[in-house]
């Protein structure tokens, strides 16, 4: 399942608003589309944003665009996710923008691949996996992260259960992680985001693999709900994991200093097209939250398992 490709000159991706309903595709022309993707997730998630933003410079270099005026307003397009800070600076930096774009969406599959080898190690025979948000291959290019160790520990032979967090308010967890697990048959159950203590209370849950979209010194900034999983893996002594490709990691600032991206508070004034609160409630909606290295594990990447920085 490729969430993105490189077709006539055109990016095509997955509209992964539309998921798990219907299976459409949308197609960007020049880079200004690709910003409106990227903003209204219709592509999401740290590895997949990167590369649509590399194909998105691609497209600027094509129709004669300025780099670098392109360059801004991509980064300009969602503030937290490191992956499109450093897609874009590297094809930049490049020769040929396409030739780099190609060369880092074929790297982004290899790299998954790899974070699912060495991930696979950490699962055991009849483990059940709780993942929060979606860090599959809708998330990546293809395979994924979180859900990437998830793969191939299943492909392995392993007898696994996974158990996905709803992940409010946009429910990544329960469109989309939910709906790739079941493409592949591999055993998935739904619980709301405030079950994940209580179920590791009842010893339900032996791990927890998670994905990011920055990990810098101190911590790991994901989707928002991320801390307090992280909070009660602690506490019930459930080995807590993130998955992630070292183009993730930002080794010079401190985790706690990462801009945190505050969405539109229609998103959780309304779920599924309807109100579900008083007309005129004022909302808080960060994006992102921040698990501190304390309450981690191990950071899976495609070189192996390392502590947090």
């Amino acid at each position: 399942m490729k969430t993105l490709e490189w077709e006539d000159n055109k990016l095509k991706l997955i509209d992964q608003t539309k998921l798990p309903d219907e299976l459409t595709y949308v197609y960007c022309n020049d880079y200004k589309e690709v910003i409106v993707a990227i903003k209204d997730m219709i592509v999401r998630g740290a590895p997949a944003i990167g590369v649509a933003a590399a194909f998105g410079m691609a497209l600027a270099d094509l129709h004669g665009e300025d780099l670098d005026n392109a360059a801004d307003e991509i980064k300009a397009a969602r503030p937290t996710a490191i992956n499109l800070f450093w897609a874009v600076d590297r094809v930049l930096n490049s020769d040929d923008p396409l030739e780099e774009a190609l060369t880092m969406y074929k790297e982004d599959i290899d790299t998954n691949l790899a974070i699912g080898r060495y991930g696979a190690e950490i699962i055991e025979d009849g483990d059940t996996v709780l993942t929060h948000c979606n860090a599959g291959a809708l998330a990546c290019v293809d395979y994924g992260t979180a859900l990437g160790v998830i793969r191939s520990a299943f492909h392995q032979g392993k007898n696994i259960n996974v158990i996905c967090d709803e992940t409010r308010p946009r429910g990544q967890g329960a469109r989309l992680s939910v709906w790739e697990m079941q493409q592949e048959n591999i055993p998935v159950k739904l619980i709301p985001d405030v079950a994940s203590g209580y179920l590791m209370s009842q010893y339900k849950i032996n791990k927890v693999v998670i994905g990011a979209d920055r990990i810098a010194k101190g911590g790991v900034v994901n989707k928002i709900g991320s801390l307090m999983v992280a909070l009660a893996a602690k506490h019930f002594h459930v080995p807590f994991y993130v998955a992630a490709p070292l183009s993730t990691f930002d080794m010079d600032t401190s985790v706690f200093d990462t801009e945190i991206e505050e969405r539109d508070g229609d998103e959780v004034r309304y779920y599924g097209g309807c109100r579900i609160c008083p007309k005129g409630t004022e909302v808080i909606n960060p994006a992102f939250d921040i698990v501190p290295k304390e309450l981690i594990t191990g950071i899976i990447t495609e070189n192996g398992i390392i502590d947090p920085i």
